[in-house]
């Protein structure tokens, strides 16, 4: 374990494993436990590489507003790759850490040799993004109120967590726990700013469809909220694919690991191998954006 600095923020890493590296960017209402199972499948062949997000501990809480800004969330992938001394990674993102991901892909391409940005979109869908930041203000509020332990509570059984309960009662229970372990000042200001401020990903159509750097989206059919921003990612990143899991809400990595793994694998096989190319133009239909 040590820490990588990220602009005077230091954020806590772990690494286990030998050979490329990997970096995974957790999600809001996750920190770098919830790897484990990614962890112990890659690090047989990957130097597998976990962080702890500002605002999560052990790694800082900024006091300011600003230090919650997206780009310091993709700036901070950029930080954790420069600390482990090499000059590209693969990266793999969920929720939160999904959106990190891509905008770590178009911030730093020169530096990112695969992207997997699993269960984003939340809140992005125009109709969607008045309500999503209405609730992310509330919930913000309410995890300084309550405290992140109530707050784990109601979460894990929201319409996209509780099928993880359903699935694997103990695998939601250890889940629901290091929640309730976050810092809920770490927990509001995040969700406040980063979760609550960050553009729309329709925002940035334009430079998707100029990112060059293998993609792959996954999502499970039942995570609602991000499944219609998922197929945008596909059809506008002209080097992404998509892998939509049946009978899965929001947290893909730990409801199917296996297929979560497999999928991964194949996708950074094929990368390294250089047979991941772009979508053949002909292949394209035009169809309106939806938004």
């Amino acid at each position: 374990m040590s820490y990588a600095n990220a602009n005077g923020v230091k954020l806590y890493v772990e690494e286990t494993g030998a050979g490329y590296p990997i970096i995974f960017v957790h999600e809001f209402a996750a920190d770098h436990r919830e790897w484990e199972t990614q962890v112990r499948y890659f690090s047989r062949n990957y130097r597998c590489i976990t962080y702890a997000a500002r605002g999560y501990l052990p790694s800082d809480i900024p006091e300011d507003d600003a230090a919650y800004d997206h780009t310091h969330f993709a700036d901070d992938i950029a930080a954790v790759i420069r600390h482990a001394g090499v000059p590209r990674a693969h990266v793999v993102g969920l929720s939160q850490g999904a959106y990190a991901t891509l905008m770590f892909g178009l911030r730093h391409p020169q530096m990112a040799s695969a992207l997997v940005a699993a269960g984003c979109g939340s809140g992005a869908v125009q109709n969607q993004r008045e309500e999503f930041l209405k609730q992310c203000e509330l919930n913000a509020q309410k995890f300084v109120q309550v405290g992140s332990a109530v707050m784990a509570k109601e979460m894990g059984i929201s319409p996209t967590r509780v099928q993880l309960l359903i699935k694997d009662p103990r695998g939601w229970q250890e889940f629901s726990d290091h929640l309730g372990q976050h810092s809920a000042k770490g927990s509001a200001l995040t969700m406040k700013n980063y979760q609550g401020k960050r553009p729309s990903l329709y925002d940035f159509t334009q430079q998707f469809a100029a990112l060059t750097v293998p993609t792959l989206i996954m999502v499970g059919d039942e995570d609602d909220p991000c499944i219609e921003t998922s197929v945008f990612l596909k059809r506008t990143i002209p080097t992404a694919g998509l892998f939509i899991q049946p009978r899965t809400g929001h947290a893909i990595n730990l409801e199917e690991p296996a297929a979560f793994n497999r999928e991964v694998q194949e996708f950074f096989s094929t990368v390294e191998r250089g047979r991941w190319e772009r979508r053949d133009p002909r292949a394209a239909v035009s169809i309106p954006l939806q938004r």
